[in-house]
C-alpha cells in the first residue's frame, strides 16, 4: 500500500495481514527481506501483524517498523555480494530489543541509538511490541559525515548521552514531516542536517574511538569485519587473518592490544555467543549441539564444551535445556557436547 502526500513525500506502508502464526512468520519474513534486507525473522505468540513504512528523504531512506516480538537475523549466507554496502542508525522509539553486530551486544531502550553495516551479520530481537527507526544511506553519503563508520557499529549510543535526545527528537520529527507532506526541495537539506545531528551525537559519546589513532582504528574494524565474516571457518586464526589483510603478526597483536582480548580469544568469544544465540533459537531445535559447534568453525566437542561452560558458566546441554524447555527432543540436547 501507498500513501502520498499532496505533491509531496511518497510513503509506502507493507504490512503483513492477519493470518495464522505460519503464514505470518513466512510472510514477514518475504516482506523484511524485499524491502530491507534478505534475513531470516521469527514471530513470537502475539497476533500483532508487523509493518514496515518506507519515505526516501535524499539521499536517506526512513525506515519505520512496526514490530512484535520476534527475531530479525541476517547471516553471511544471505548477504552474499555487496557492490557497497549500506549503513543504517537504529534508533529503537518504543520497546526494548537486543541488538548483535561486530561482535557488539546492545540492549537497547527507547531512545538508544546504534549502527549498522547491512554487508555484516546482525541479529536483531524484541521481546514484546516495538518501534524501530532505520535512518539508512549508501557507505559514500555516511562517511561524508561520520569517517571510518565501521568502529561505530554496533556500540550502544544511549538515550542519555550527550546529544543522543536531540538527535532523536530531530529523527522523529522529520518522520513527523515526512507523513504529512515534506516539501521534495528540502529534502537534501533536511537530509544533510539529519545524518549531521546523528554523526555529531555519535562522535561526542564515542570521542575516544575518535581522537584514537584513525588507522589503527579502522584497521581494527577491518579486522573484525575479516573475523565477522569467516567466523564458520574451522581454519581462522590470528595467522590467517594476518595472512589474508596483510598485517604483521605484530601489527595484528598493537591493533588488538588496546582491549582486554587477544585476536584468538576475541574469535573464540564470537564462536561461543553465535552457538549460545542458535542452541537458543527453537528454528534450530532438530540440530545436535555438535552440529551447531562444528557449524561455527569449532572442530572439537570436547573442547567447546570446555569453553562454553567457562564463559557461560553451565554445560551446553543444560544451558540449551533451559532456553529451549525439557520437552525438546533428546537427540537434539546433544549430550556428545557436554
Amino acid at each position: 500500500m501507498s500513501e502520498q502526500g499532496q505533491n509531496r513525500t511518497m510513503v509506502e506502508v507493507h504490512r503483513v495481514p492477519p493470518t495464522p502464526k505460519a503464514s505470518r512468520s513466512r510472510m514477514w519474513t518475504d516482506l523484511y527481506s524485499e524491502h530491507v534486507d534478505r534475513a531470516a525473522t521469527s514471530l513470537g505468540d502475539a497476533e500483532h501483524c508487523p509493518a514496515i513504512t518506507i519515505a526516501q528523504l535524499g539521499s536517506v531512506a526512513m525506515i519505520r517498523l512496526d514490530l512484535a516480538a520476534g527475531t530479525i537475523q541476517r547471516t553471511a549466507e544471505q548477504i552474499g555480494y555487496v557492490a557497497e554496502p549500506t549503513y543504517a542508525f537504529l534508533l529503537q522509539v518504543s520497546g526494548t530489543a537486543s541488538f548483535s553486530h561486530y561482535g557488539q551486544d546492545s540492549v537497547l531502550a527507547p531512545g538508544d541509538f546504534t549502527l549498522c553495516n547491512n554487508a555484516v551479520p546482525y541479529v536483531y530481537a524484541s521481546d514484546g511490541p516495538a518501534d524501530l527507526l532505520m535512518i539508512r544511506a549508501g557507505a559514500g553519503t555516511i562517511r561524508e559525515h561520520l569517517p571510518s563508520p565501521e568502529q561505530f557499529c554496533g556500540r550502544h549510543l544511549r538515550a542519555d548521552e550527550g546529544l543522543s535526545e536531540s538527535a532523536a527528537q530531530l529523527c522523529l520529527g522529520v518522520c513527523e514531516q515526512l507523513a504529512s507532506g515534506l516539501p521534495e526541495a528540502v529534502h537534501n537539506r533536511v537530509a544533510r542536517n539529519l545524518l549531521d545531528a546523528i554523526a555529531t551525537a555519535f562522535a561526542i559519546s564515542f570521542d575516544g574511538l575518535i581522537t584514537a589513532s584513525a588507522v589503527l582504528t579502522g584497521r581494527h574494524a577491518r579486522v573484525r569485519l575479516f573475523i565477522e565474516e569467516n567466523l564458520r571457518d574451522p581454519d581462522l586464526s590470528p595467522g590467517l587473518i594476518a595472512t589474508r589483510l596483510k598485517l604483521s603478526s605484530r601489527y595484528l597483536r598493537m591493533i588488538f592490544a588496546s582491549g582486554d582480548e587477544t585476536a584468538s580469544a576475541y574469535v573464540l568469544r564470537r564462536r561461543l555467543e553465535e552457538c549460545a544465540r542458535q542452541m537458543a533459537d527453537p528454528a534450530s531445535a532438530h540440530l545436535t549441539i555438535t552440529d551447531i559447534a562444528f557449524g561455527w568453525g569449532f572442530n572439537s566437542a570436547p573442547h567447546f564444551a570446555r569453553s562454553f561452560r567457562e564463559r557461560f558458566g553451565q554445560a551446553p546441554r543444560v544451558y540449551r535445556r533451559e532456553k529451549l524447555g525439557v520437552g525438546m527432543p533428546l537427540r537434539a540436547v546433544g549430550a556428545e557436547a557436554g
